[in-house]
């Protein structure tokens, strides 16, 4: 059996976020050379018995889907995690159960993220669309670009809107899930629900109770009677990253959770990297927009999230977005994944150089408009602002004071047509960072003069 990616999704309600905010955070572990792309797809309207391709099978199209905006491996349809025009965010947990996945290929759990994104309006539509799906067509296939092995998983998702959140995990095509409206919550690669389920597929416990895995004498664990005999652990290490947390949870608390490393919520091991990351705020006052910084690039603890809000106008932005092979991509050829090709995008490319940059120490002091700014340096800097980003030089200012590494106060400011080559606004776009310890940005905020949206 395969093991299951140790990935994290939380979300926080009021009071334990502040402001009348619900706070969702997700960190997406997967093989370590694996790129994710942000993908916007708009609300759409769909012909009468028109069907949708998914990564391995097609289903029917419904008449409408929602704008939607997703990170996903850049090989598959589906997504880990994303957000809809409604304010519904929902992410995915690959897992293990006492049965075994199976390795048929129909939707993928990913499929299904993107799929209740695109149908639902509320958390608890979008769980309806997927367990209707799930009963429809089933789950299973290759979680991983790989011809040598399939890995196979059952899935988990966090399911939030502004109102409430909901817990579904499933097996096959049977399911349990719990309504979470108050608290703190987290969900991993395992099991996690118990006793208390608010909804639940009709024959579940029948089927339980054919296979021997329980009496129907006791009370019901659901957790207990479909985990792996010895994988029913407590041993979630976000949960204890975010219960004990005795501040108010804000976007920075989360950050700073999903780029903690030595909790092991930020996975770097010789298998697994956190390919992308999601922090999405979803004010309960429904007059204020819903926010959704994603990272696009590899472990947060040295990345930027990057805000999205939807708007009428979305641009798009290719260098978030992986190349395109079409038809002849290998991942949609039978047999599959015979070829890898180079699905790196301009902002992972980019994401790669300041890394290689940063780590080779050639960033050193340098004379600027304010006491200690600071430049990149030598043949790497030139090839790191040439080729990754634009032309004209960046400007790096420390707002107060410049300790050994990076700032932990940091300015960066750059056109904005280095985000979007059809952008023609001379105005900025300016990064500022202020949490402690990672030396790296949080967020990027991006001030067109004619406050357009220009999203990455």
């Amino acid at each position: 059996m395969a093991v299951a990616p140790p990935s994290y999704c939380f979300v926080a309600f009021p009071p334990r976020a502040k402001d009348g905010l619900v706070v969702f955070g997700k960190n997406s572990a997967r093989p370590r050379d694996e790129v994710q792309e942000i993908m916007y797809f708009s609300a759409a309207d769909h012909e009468p018995e028109s069907k949708v391709e998914c990564t391995y099978i097609s289903i029917d199209q419904v008449p409408r889907t929602h704008a939607i905006v997703i990170s996903r491996p850049a090989w598959l349809w589906g997504a880990e995690m994303g957000a809809n025009e409604h304010g519904v965010c929902i992410a995915n947990e690959a897992i293990n159960a006492r049965e075994p996945a199976a390795e048929t290929e129909a939707l993928l759990g990913m499929d299904l993220v993107r799929l209740g994104l695109e149908r639902g309006t509320t958390a608890k539509e979008a769980l309806d669309v997927i367990v209707a799906l799930l009963e429809e067509h089933g789950q299973g296939g290759n979680y991983y670009e790989d011809a040598d092995s399939c890995h196979s998983f059952q899935s988990a998702y966090l399911i939030v809107d502004r109102e409430e959140a909901w817990v579904l995990e499933t097996v096959g095509k049977y399911w349990a899930a719990e309504q979470i409206t108050e608290g703190v919550k987290c969900i991993c690669n395992q099991l996690s629900l118990t006793t208390k389920i608010d909804a639940e597929h009709p024959e579940l416990r029948s089927y339980a109770q054919s296979q021997g895995w329980w009496t129907g004498e006791d009370e019901f664990n659901f957790s207990e009677v479909f985990s792996s005999a010895d994988d029913h652990l407590d041993c979630c290490a976000g949960k204890d990253s975010i219960e004990k947390k005795e501040e108010s949870i804000t976007v920075q608390t989360m950050i700073d959770i999903l780029r903690d490393k030595a909790s092991g919520v930020c996975i770097d091991s010789e298998s697994f990297l956190t390919t992308a990351s999601v922090v999405s705020v979803l004010p309960q006052n429904r007059s204020s927009p819903c926010i959704h910084y994603f990272t696009g690039t590899p472990d947060p603890s040295r990345s930027i999230f990057k805000p999205f809000i939807f708007v009428d106008d979305v641009k798009l932005v290719p260098k978030a977005q992986s190349p395109c092979f079409g038809d002849n991509d290998p991942a949609k050829k039978e047999p599959r994944f015979l070829e890898k090709p180079d699905r790196r995008h301009e902002l992972y490319k980019a994401h790669e150089w300041a890394r290689a940059v940063i780590e080779s120490d050639q960033v050193s002091l340098a004379p600027g408009p304010q006491r200690g700014a600071r430049s990149v340096t030598g043949e790497a800097g030139e090839r790191l602002w040439s080729s990754s980003f634009s032309s004209s030089p960046a400007c790096l200012l420390p707002e107060i004071q410049v300790p050994e590494a990076l700032p932990r106060r940091l300015l960066l400011i750059f056109p904005a047509s280095l985000l979007n080559p059809n952008e023609t606004d001379p105005a900025p776009v300016m990064v500022f960072q202020n949490s402690v310890g990672s030396g790296y940005p949080s967020f990027i905020y991006c001030l067109p003069r004619n406050n357009r949206n220009v999203g990455f």
